[in-house]
């Protein structure tokens, strides 16, 4: 029987008709099945065309996402190489790291890295082709030998892959001889086999013991870190601080409740009428951004005006910064405040030897305490009321050093991080130190001396870059106590550019260990007690000088990289994670508004490692430049409450008032008055001058201004260790170790990013 069909003979098809629906609004696709209609097929021919439009339409999505990828990529290399070329020759310039041992460092990481790339290229060639072997090869290949041993006699010399064969097949005529396994492979697989071999007896063992010994110091430091953050709790539930001393049979009171009474007026609560004399100095050097600002704020400072005197220690050798300081000077001592200008020719001992030539003047015997500011500090007008008091019945009393604040904290990213570092320094360190052992490494500038304190201890010197910190220990070595005060805050400005900072910290960390060097004998010959002989050197020198910046580079930027060419040297999981993390978080509990950021405080500060490892190592063994000083850069910021009362004061003082002279000068301070006063005539007119000049120049266009302007630096050892971290991570992915890819490839970003100068602002 012949099977059904239609009026016009063709075979009739059944079936049920398939939907295909996409995410596409017009890809609703019906695919005829058997027995559809024949009234459908310009429906079904329309819907072919529409399917294949929509694929048309997809792959043109797919080409446009890949093409603005591989443009996106395009533009950041395009950047990265403008950023290289503008970059050149500002990196040639002087530095303090450029010569000497940075340049011997630099030449160790790049070695580091070309041995990276090429272990990361036969590690890869060896995952392709399956070489690979258990991680802990040594046990492996000691199993392997014991199964030998019980096999025949006859089968234990043959070759591993002969000896599955029958009998019959493993005897082969004397001109036949069976190729070994390495044969076949070829000298790539040997070459890979004897590098396993050595990297088990030699390398990784090496490793090991080098970590482990990181790691000890590792936990000896965050011990050392736990034990100050609970001794700054316990501080703070017991309200422990220092006291102002009161005479007579009154209470002794805190420092809040005299600092309130200071606020009130209260002119009986003064520490009882308490004004001895006190010398300000101020030293400062090209700092043409923040000299008007400081000497506004220290001239306005509350204290009568006959027992106090103002230095302003000039170093500069720009003839348009010392002229507008000296104006800045005129303007107040016309004013009634006493102020003096002094200038060196030749600036011998940078900062030390300004301030030791400005105590050798014939009128500081006549003063008793000398605070020092530096050129970007705004004391309050309360700071001398709320320091000088707590030496007055205090004759062991030598240091009175109040806290930093900074006007910038919240300018950009790198000055978070630094306000997270220092508020760590002055709420834990300083003033625990100063509670329970009365001695703390001297900041520098916002703190009181005793004159007599500074004499006994030989003055200033210029043998170290840490001029502050040198006079600390020799008056600590001397008996002197010195008060933390946590309270009483002078603001100040923080390096808004890596490449200031950057300075700063080689500074910091290089002058330390010249310190060390030279004031180690005098610490054994000391009369202080031995406990604190042993904090000196051990926790203030070596363990918080020294170890810190040693373990942090060795461990995180050559051990943890390492290991991923060597598995056989494994770092734990808690050291690369759960113990940096928890002490970033000690360091942020200072800075409670700073915890979004503990991350990228943990990578900058593994970051930075590199320039302290380098400076600690310069000047422990006085390498390269690290007897030079650099003036870290400043941006001129203010604080936000301006300086109402010296605009006000404008207002009501003429603009050349007749000369008068100013009561509390002796006579060397009245010759430099007098010659100061000779020069002000010509000094006006010149200013006037320039100002004339400036106002009739035409205004340069805006464009212009972008070939003046100075190139942001690239940083070597930054970039080397960023493409050996990010070279770690690939290797790491052969292996599948996911943390320690993150945590390479975060921090090999955070490498990069800084080696490229993008982080923080360029200051020109």
């Amino acid at each position: 029987m012949a099977p059904p069909s239609s009026w016009w003979g063709s075979e009739e098809q059944r079936g049920t008709p398939v939907v295909v629906k996409m995410d596409n609004p017009y890809s609703l696709v019906e695919i005829d099945g058997p027995g559809m209609p024949a009234s459908d097929k310009k429906a079904r021919g329309k819907n072919a065309k529409q399917f294949t439009w929509v694929l048309l339409l997809r792959a043109h999505r797919a080409v446009g996402c890949v093409a603005w990828m591989a443009a996106g990529f395009w533009g950041v290399l395009g950047a990265v190489n403008r950023r290289v070329r503008r970059s050149r020759d500002a990196d040639d310039e002087p530095d303090a790291e450029a010569s000497g041992r940075g340049r011997v460092m630099l030449r160790f990481l790049r070695a580091f890295v070309l041995l990276s790339l090429a272990m990361l290229a036969l590690e890869t060639v060896a995952h392709l082709k399956g070489w690979q072997f258990p991680q802990h090869l040594p046990g492996n290949l000691q199993e392997l030998e014991e199964q030998l041993q019980h096999l025949p006699e006859h089968l234990q010399h043959l070759p591993e892959h002969l000896r599955h064969l029958p009998e019959n097949l493993r005897q082969l005529p004397e001109h036949l001889r069976v190729p070994e396994r390495q044969e076949i492979q070829g000298w790539l697989h040997r070459a890979y086999v004897a590098w396993l071999e050595f990297r088990v007896d030699y390398i990784a063992w090496a490793i090991q013991k080098l970590s482990t010994f990181c790691i000890l110091l590792f936990m000896v430091q965050s011990v050392d870190r736990i034990v100050q953050c609970l001794a700054c709790f316990w501080i703070k539930i017991r309200g422990i601080r220092p006291r102002i001393p009161a005479s007579g049979n009154k209470p002794r009171r805190g420092r809040k409740s005299a600092a309130a009474d200071v606020e009130n007026g209260d002119a009986d609560d003064d520490a009882d009428g308490y004004f001895p004399m006190v010398l300000v100095q101020m030293p400062m050097c090209n700092e043409k951004e923040v000299y008007e600002t400081s000497i506004s704020h220290v001239c306005q400072m509350d204290w009568p005006r006959d027992r106090l005197l103002i230095q302003v220690l000039d170093d500069s050798d720009d003839e348009v910064c010392q002229m507008l300081i000296k104006a800045e000077v005129t303007k107040w001592s016309q004013r009634g405040v006493n102020i003096i200008y002094r200038h060196r020719l030749s600036r011998t001992g940078y900062k030390a030897g300004n301030l030791k030539s400005a105590m050798s003047c014939d009128y500081v015997k006549d003063y008793e305490f000398v605070a020092i500011f530096d050129a970007d500090f705004q004391p309050n007008p309360d700071f001398l009321k709320l320091t000088v008091p707590h030496f007055k019945g205090n004759p062991e009393l030598g240091l009175v050093q109040a806290r930093w604040s900074f006007v910038n904290k919240d300018e950009n990213l790198l000055t978070r991080l630094q306000n997270i570092n220092l508020c760590f320094h002055f709420e834990v360190e300083q003033q625990v130190n100063g509670v329970y052992l009365n001695f703390f490494g001297f900041n520098g500038t916002a703190g009181v001396w005793r004159i007599k304190a500074l004499e006994d201890s030989g003055g200033w010197m210029e043998r170290t870059t840490v001029e502050d910190m040198d006079i600390a220990v020799r008056a600590h070595l001397n008996g002197w106590k010195f008060i933390f005060l946590n309270d009483v805050k002078v603001l100040c400005e923080l390096p808004e550019s890596y490449e200031a900072y950057r300075k700063q910290q080689h500074r910091w960390h290089s002058g330390p260990m010249q310190l060390f060097r030279l004031c180690l004998p005098a610490v054994f010959k000391s009369k202080i007690p031995f406990w604190k002989k042993a904090n000196l050197v051990m926790l203030f020198f070596l363990l918080r000088k020294l170890v810190l910046p040693f373990y942090s580079f060795t461990l995180f930027c050559v051990i943890l990289p390492l290991t991923m060419f060597v598995p056989e040297a494994e770092l734990p999981i808690w050291v690369i994670c759960y113990i940096p993390v928890l002490m970033s978080i000690l360091n942020i509990l200072p800075a409670p508004k700073s915890f979004p950021f503990v991350i990228p405080y943990l990578l900058f500060e593994n970051t930075m490692s590199v320039t302290k490892f380098n400076a600690m190592v310069s000047g422990l063994f006085q390498l390269g430049s690290s007897y030079e000083w650099i003036v870290t850069k400043k941006a001129g910021r203010t604080s936000s409450a301006s300086d109402i009362l010296s605009l006000a004061e404008e207002t009501h003082v003429p603009a050349r008032p007749a000369a008068k002279l100013v009561r509390g000068v002796s006579e060397g301070g009245l010759q430099e008055w007098g010659k100061l006063r000779e020069q002000e005539a010509a000094e006006w007119a010149n200013k006037e001058d320039a100002a004339a000049a400036l106002a009739a120049a035409p205004a340069t266009p805006k464009k212009s201004s972008k070939a003046n302007k100075k190139p942001n630096r690239i940083f070597k050892k930054e970039l080397a260790l960023a493409f050996l971290l990010l070279t770690a991570a690939t290797r790491s992915l052969l292996s599948a170790q996911g943390l320690h890819f993150y945590f390479l490839l975060f921090q090999g970003v955070t490498f990069l990013a800084v080696g490229l100068d993008l982080i923080g602002e360029q200051v020109s």
